[in-house]
């Protein structure tokens, strides 16, 4: 599904989709009125301000001003993209998505027979940790602290000992060992036919944000190596592209704007079973691009808990760039030297483990303690390794008082010249980067003249008036761009003898701006009781005076540019437009 999705598919998305039964799936709604009022997802606030039209089928904070149809709450509740959420609600009402090629669905085909085939291993696998030979495993689990609940809910299970136990259940489900092979959980033979990639091991399921199954890691029970082995990739697994527990934690991570990374299956599993749950592991990985974006979709603060080994700090100082690109906060906490995120827990306890999160180090301070340890600071030349390892990442700040405040930190530090970090900071190539998509609530406040706004809300409360007003303005009539583009929308729906429908127009524009604008109009009172005909054309007549004044002055500069350069004939040609649109302007 590489192009854009048809209008009218979207609209026979929407118009199965009842607005309010999904939002209160997510937050509870009270009726007032016509409408639904709720507090506010994407904002702390004592005073419900957020409202759903079940008439419109839109939602709108009067407080932060989100606003939107289903797609939009789905985009910045689940954090997805707008085909993430039109995927999301079509498979909910049951509407079949065109594929735009031959290979697209073939691909579309593939990842769906993928995740039916984890979906089958992963209950197989986690069914297989009551049998008897399991035993080894329960214990070792039982050993790490895991209690048994915890156990269902991630569904961890077990590899038998054998070659082919897995393969030969998949086939009894009619899976095909073609699929098989190609989720990554059958390898092929040199001789020919396949085995279990997994065998005597302690599977742990990895899901994808929206719990589907995407891929297994698996933990041997001995000292036989690798000690841990991943699936490889496939359709329906990339890896870096995914987060270890986040399936379960995100809620958790939203409501503190904090996530949490650690680095392995146990890392994260023993906090949230005691409680902490804003939490994700990397999967035992350096942390990508991807995995930030997928965060910054959640939260955008973040603290990474690091192993102290110097491995571990080179791994964490590659990541705190990372963040800055993609604008996110991020600080590093530190666990005591010889323990990991899940042993301290156990052993300390959960409180001392937020205590450690709680008092993370900055960015910057923790960065400078690392390279302070490495370099002499006390010698030139460890201060000039220092600094180019420091002024890379101040340089990535976009914002200006930030920079001076580190470089002034910085300067502090190594009892250096101010001015000599700034000359040195100017060599620098500036590409700070920000390739973030979270949605933000801090948009810009609509401004546009009062007329334009009222034909607007006309426009939207009544459609049929689109065709009256059309007859006497055109889009190029309002001064206000945004508004000139919905009218132009609005216009082209009429003459196309379309129903205009509020939830369907914001699908039309796809500009997050312009949709919250016109969710907040559509939930202003009603217009019915006064004469529409009356506010048509004296907004109209305001419209085009106001339109006409706007060309006189511009004209006027224009004149005035002329004569200063003594360009005769271009002053005259403009003083002749002037006195037409005077004309013009008396007429009227």
């Amino acid at each position: 599904m590489a192009g854009r999705i048809p209008d009218n598919v979207l609209e026979d998305v929407l118009s199965r989709v009842n607005i309010v039964e999904l939002i209160a799936g997510y937050i509870p709604l009270k009726r007032a009125g016509r409408n639904f009022r709720a507090n506010c997802p994407f904002h702390h606030e004592k005073t419900p301000s957020f409202m759903v039209s079940p008439d419109r089928q839109i939602y709108h904070c009067f407080g932060c001003g989100a606003g939107g149809n289903a797609f939009n709450f789905l985009i910045q509740y689940e954090r997805l993209e707008f085909r993430e959420a039109v995927q999301m609600l079509a498979k909910k009402v049951g509407v079949e998505l065109p594929c735009d090629t031959a290979q697209d669905n073939h691909t579309a085909s593939l990842s769906a027979a993928v995740h039916k085939v984890n979906e089958l291993a992963a209950s197989y696998f986690h069914g297989n940790l009551s049998l008897p030979a399991a035993q080894p495993a329960r214990d070792y689990l039982l050993r790490r602290g895991l209690k048994d609940n915890t156990i269902k809910l991630f569904k961890i299970g077990f590899a038998l000992n054998a070659w082919d136990s897995l393969i030969n259940f998949l086939r009894q489900k009619g899976v095909n060992l073609s699929f098989i092979e190609k989720s990554g959980l059958a390898l092929a033979k040199d001789s020919g036919g396949y085995y279990d990639r997994f065998r005597n091991r302690i599977i742990f399921p990895i899901f994808d944000a929206r719990e589907r199954p995407v891929a297994f890691g698996g933990r041997v029970l001995d000292e036989s190596m690798p000690k841990y082995m991943n699936s490889p990739e496939t359709a329906c697994y990339i890896k870096g592209k995914h987060l270890y527990g986040l399936h379960l934690s995100k809620e958790a991570i939203r409501q503190n704007n904090l996530a949490v990374v650690v680095e392995g299956y146990l890392d994260f599993i023993l906090p949230f079973q005691e409680g902490f749950q804003n939490i994700v592991a990397s999967l035992g990985t350096a942390l990508t691009y991807d995995q930030i974006r997928l965060l910054k979709r959640y939260a955008e603060n973040v603290v990474m808990v690091y192993d102290p080994d110097e491995a571990g700090q080179a791994a964490t100082l590659r990541s705190l760039d990372m963040f800055i690109e993609e604008g996110v906060n991020v600080k590093v906490a530190a666990i005591p030297k010889g323990l990991d995120p899940d042993t301290f827990v156990r052993k300390e306890g959960v409180g001392a483990f937020r205590q450690i999160i709680d008092s993370a180090s900055k960015l910057f301070d923790y960065k400078l303690k690392v390279l302070s340890s490495r370099y002499n600071i006390a010698d030139a030349e460890g201060k000039a390794k220092i600094c180019s390892e420091m002024l890379p990442t101040i340089n990535r700040f976009t914002d200006a008082v930030l920079k001076s405040e580190y470089l002034k930190k910085l300067a502090e530090a190594l009892k250096i010249k101010e001015e000599a970090l700034f000359e040195e900071l100017k060599k620098l190539k500036s590409d700070p980067g920000n390739y973030g998509f979270a949605v933000k609530n801090d948009l810009p406040v609509f401004k546009a003249h009062p007329a334009e706004k009222l034909l607007m809300r006309l426009m939207l409360e009544e459609s049929e008036l689109i065709a009256r007003i059309r007859e006497s303005i055109g889009p190029d009539d309002f001064q206000n761009k945004n508004i000139s583009k919905v009218v132009s929308v609005m216009f082209e729906l009429s003459q196309q003898g379309k129903q205009l429908e509020v939830s369907s127009l914001v699908n039309y524009l796809q500009d997050e701006t312009v949709s919250q604008f016109i969710c907040e109009s559509a939930f202003e009172p009603e217009l019915s009781s006064q004469d529409k005909e009356k506010i048509i054309e004296d907004c109209v007549k305001r419209l085009k005076n106001e339109k006409m004044r706007s060309q006189r002055l511009k004209l006027h500069e224009q004149i005035k540019a002329a004569q200063h350069c003594g360009d005769e004939d271009k002053m005259n040609c403009l003083m002749h437009e002037f006195n037409d649109l005077i004309k013009k302007e008396v007429r009227q």
